[in-house]
């Protein structure tokens, strides 16, 4: 089952810890790819220190205020792309960075959208429509404590924000 916008409607970091267990699916042509989500990070809105939303409505950002369940796409180091899902209500930008599949050549934000053909062509695509991309649910469940929460990565710049454990990996996965 493809997981809807009410899915994504809600506080971000439990929206990044319920991702865990369930289905990116990526569409190539006539090819269905289909990775189980093992590691994700919450940027929770504009007070976040390492959310893009905290500098305000840009261009960059702009998806980010809109309604939850669309992709957030941007570039980084010149080079990868990282795909994030946006959360909450319209107007309050927060999301969910995807950083892991279950796949050893999808370890890593960059490597998972190299790897699936993820680009910035996708950015704003809407993940609750089956298209080329979206998250489905396939019933498989990740008990609270198969669960460990981190500081997230690269966000030193972040202060405070830096040391909050919002991101989520599922033990034994790493």
């Amino acid at each position: 089952m493809i997981l809807q916008k009410d899915f994504y409607n809600r506080d971000t970091t439990a929206v990044a810890k319920e991702l865990l267990g369930k289905y990116l699916v990526r569409k190539i042509g006539n090819r269905i790819l289909a990775y189980s989500i093992i590691e994700t990070e919450a940027y929770v809105g504009p007070n976040d220190k390492a959310c893009h939303a905290s500098r305000g409505f840009t261009k960059r950002t702009a998806v980010m205020f809109g309604p939850p369940g669309i992709a957030y796409i941007y570039l980084i180091y010149g080079m990868y792309y990282c795909l994030n899902i946006v959360t909450r209500e319209s107007g309050y930008p927060a999301a969910v960075l995807i950083r892991a599949l279950d796949h050893p050549e999808m370890t890593g934000p960059g490597r998972l959208t190299k790897f699936l053909n993820i680009t910035g062509s996708h950015n704003g695509a809407d993940m609750t429509k089956r298209y080329t991309l979206w998250i489905e649910n396939r019933g498989v469940i990740v008990k609270k404590n198969a669960i460990t929460a981190t500081p997230r990565i690269g966000v030193g710049y972040a202060g405070e924000w830096s040391k909050k454990p919002f991101r989520y990996i599922i033990k034994n996965s790493d």
